[in-house]
C-alpha cells in the first residue's frame, strides 16, 4: 500500500485537507498583491519639465491630459521647449532642449509613485523597468534556493520562514530611502514569494487525494485571482505608494499563527525516514476526517518510499535532452513555460498601455482570471494538446490584433487585451498539468524544475519587454502576439496525454528498447502515487 492508497482510506479531501487549504489559500491573496503592486507603485504619470513652470502654471493648474503625442498617448516629455513663449508647444512632439530643473508630475491619478519620488523618467526610465525585472529575478532565485531547501528541511518550515521574510522586507520597502534599497528589498520579497507559492502548493497536493488534486489546485488559483481584483480596490483607495506598500505588507505579520496550525507533509516525512512523526500526522488526519486507521499500514508504505528513492537516483536533467524525442518534447515544453509567463506578466504589469482607467483595467484583468481558470476544468479532460494550442492561439491572436486598433478606441483595445489575457491565463493553467504528463516518471521532477526556471526567466524579461517601445510603440504587443502563436504551432509536435497512461521511462517516450542507463528501468510499484504526486506538485505561479 502506497501513500495515495492511505489517503483514499483516511479521506483524500476531508476536513483535515479542507482546513489545510484554508491556510494555504489565504497567503495567495497577499502574493497577488506583491506580484502586481508595481502596476501602481511604479506607474509613470504625465510630467513636464519644471523649467516650464513659469509659462505653463503650477502643477495643479497644468492640464496634463491635454498633452498628447501624435498617436494619442499622454506625453511623457523628456525635454523643454527652447522658446518660452507663454504656452507649452508640442508642435512636433519632441521639443529641443534637455530639462535641467527637474519634473512636475500630474497628481490626477496618483499622489506619488516611486517614479515621482525618485524621478525615474527619461534618462532614468530604464531603472524602473530594471527594478521590476530584479524583483522577477528574485522569484527565479527563490525557486531554486527554497525548492532545494524544502526538499532538505521540509515544506512547512520553508513556508513559515518565507512568510516572515515577505512581511519584514515588504514593510521595509515602504520606508526605503532610495531606489536601490527599495529594489534590494523587493528582490527579497520576490524570493519569498517563490518560497511560499511552490511549497504551499506542494504541501497541499501531498496531502490531497489523486482525484481532488486538480480541483484543489484551481482553488488556490482562484484566491490569487481574488487578490488580483482586490488590489484594484486597495490601490484606488490608497494613492500614495509608500502607504500602499505598507498596506499590502503589514498584514503578513498576522500569519505568525501558522506556527501552530500549519501541518508538515507526512509524505515528505516518510521519504526522509521520519516514520513515527509521519504516522502521527496520518492518524491525526484520519481522526479529523472521521476515518481512523490501524497502525499496520505503516510498514508497507515505508518499504515503497525507500525503493522509490533508490530508483529515482539513476537519472539527471541530462536525460531530458539525451535522446531525440525526449529532447524535442523537453525543449518545446520549456519554451511553453517561458512564453506563458512572459506574456502573462507582460500584459498584467503594463495595463496602463491600453488607454482606459488603470484601476478599472486592473479589476477587469483580475475578473478574467476566474473564467479562464474554470474553463480548463472542462477542456483538460478532453484534450491537453488541443486545449494548450487553442488557448495559446486565442491569446496570441488577440494581442496581435490590438496593434491595428487606433488609440482613441481604447475600449476595443482593452477588450482585445482582455481576451488575450484570458487565453494566456488558461494556457498557463494547462501547462502545469500538461508538462508533468509529458515528462516520464524517472525525470519528471527534473523536467518540472527546469520548466520553472524557464518560466521565471520569462518573468524577468517581461518588464524589460516594454523598453522596445523606443523602437516602436507596437513592438511589445507584437511580441505578446507572435510568441504564443509560435508556441501554439510547436504544441502540435507534442503528444496527447489526456486519458492515457503516464510514461514511466524514457523508453516509453522513444518507443524503443533503451538500455537501463538511458531510462529503460520500468517502475511498477509506485505507479499511481508517483504520477499523481508529480502532476499535482508542478505549480509555480
Amino acid at each position: 500500500m502506497n501513500f495515495d492508497e492511505i489517503l483514499r482510506l483516511i479521506g483524500g479531501f476531508g476536513k483535515f485537507q479542507k482546513t489545510l487549504y484554508i491556510w494555504i489559500c489565504l497567503p495567495q491573496i497577499f502574493l497577488a498583491f506583491h506580484m502586481l503592486v508595481s502596476v501602481f507603485t511604479s506607474a509613470v504619470p504625465p510630467h513636464l519639465c519644471r523649467s516650464t513652470r513659469t509659462s505653463a502654471g503650477t502643477p495643479a493648474s497644468v492640464n496634463f491630459s491635454s498633452l498628447t503625442t501624435p498617436d494619442g498617448r499622454p506625453d511623457l516629455s523628456c525635454s523643454v521647449p527652447l522658446n518660452h513663449s507663454g504656452a507649452v508647444s508640442l508642435g512636433d512632439g519632441r521639443p529641443a532642449g534637455s530639462c535641467q530643473g527637474g519634473w512636475e508630475y500630474s497628481t490626477q491619478t496618483f499622489q506619488s509613485t516611486i517614479v515621482t519620488e525618485w524621478d525615474l523618467v527619461c534618462d532614468s526610465a530604464s531603472l524602473n523597468n530594471m527594478g521590476s525585472s530584479i524583483y522577477m529575478f528574485g522569484l527565479l532565485v527563490g525557486a531554486a534556493v527554497f525548492g532545494s531547501l524544502a526538499d532538505k528541511y521540509g515544506r512547512r518550515i520553508i513556508i513559515l520562514v518565507n512568510l516572515a521574510i515577505q512581511a519584514v522586507f515588504g514593510v521595509g520597502a515602504a520606508f526605503a530611502p532610495n531606489f536601490y534599497v527599495y529594489t534590494a528589498l523587493r528582490f527579497m520579497v520576490g524570493m519569498s514569494i517563490s518560497g511560499v507559492i511552490m511549497n504551499a502548493f506542494v504541501l497541499g497536493t501531498e496531502w490531497t487525494g489523486a482525484k481532488q488534486r486538480m480541483l484543489a489546485g484551481i482553488i488556490t488559483d482562484y484566491f490569487f485571482g481574488f487578490g488580483y481584483i482586490m488590489l484594484a480596490g486597495v490601490a484606488y483607495l490608497i494613492r500614495d505608494w509608500r502607504k500602499l506598500q505598507l498596506a499590502i505588507s503589514a498584514p503578513g505579520f498576522l500569519f505568525i499563527f501558522y506556527i501552530w496550525v500549519l501541518p508538515k507533509s507526512a509524505r515528505w516525512l516518510m521519504a526522509n525516514d521520519r516514520k513515527e512523526e509521519a504516522w502521527e500526522l496520518i492518524r491525526k488526519a484520519a481522526q479529523m476526517n472521521g476515518k481512523p486507521l490501524t497502525k499496520d499500514l505503516e510498514m508497507s508504505e515505508m518499504y515503497k518510499v525507500e525503493e522509490k528513492t533508490e530508483l529515482r537516483k539513476k537519472h539527471s536533467f541530462i536525460d531530458l535532452v539525451r535522446t531525440p524525442k525526449m529532447r524535442k518534447q523537453s525543449l518545446i515544453v520549456f519554451y511553453l513555460w517561458f512564453v506563458n509567463v512572459l506574456v502573462y506578466y507582460g500584459l498584467s504589469l503594463n495595463i496602463s498601455d491600453f488607454g482606459m482607467n488603470i484601476y478599472l483595467t486592473q479589476m477587469i484583468f483580475g475578473l478574467v482570471e476566474m473564467p479562464a481558470r474554470t474553463i480548463t476544468l472542462f477542456t483538460l479532460n478532453r484534450s491537453r494538446k488541443i486545449s494548450q494550442l487553442a488557448f495559446l492561439a486565442v491569446g496570441g491572436t488577440a494581442c496581435l490584433l490590438t496593434i491595428f486598433i487606433p488609440s482613441d478606441l481604447s475600449v476595443i483595445k482593452t477588450v482585445l487585451a482582455m481576451i488575450g489575457k484570458f487565453g494566456i491565463t488558461a494556457s498557463l493553467s494547462i501547462i502545469y498539468v500538461y508538462s508533468a504528463e509529458v515528462f516520464p516518471t524517472v525525470i519528471r521532477q527534473n523536467g518540472i524544475g527546469i520548466g520553472s526556471m524557464c518560466a521565471r526567466t520569462g518573468g524577468v524579461l517581461a518588464p524589460m519587454m516594454y523598453l522596445l517601445r523606443s523602437i516602436s510603440p507596437q513592438a511589445p504587443m507584437v511580441l505578446c502576439g507572435l510568441c504564443p502563436l509560435l508556441g501554439s504551432a510547436l504544441t502540435l509536435l507534442l503528444p496527447e496525454t489526456a486519458n492515457k497512461p503516464l510514461p514511466d521511462t524514457i523508453a516509453d517516450i522513444e518507443g524503443t528498447g533503451l538500455s537501463e542507463e538511458d531510462g529503460g528501468v520500468k517502475l511498477v510499484i509506485f505507479d499511481a502515487s508517483l504520477r499523481n504526486t508529480n502532476v499535482g506538485s508542478s505549480r509555480m505561479d
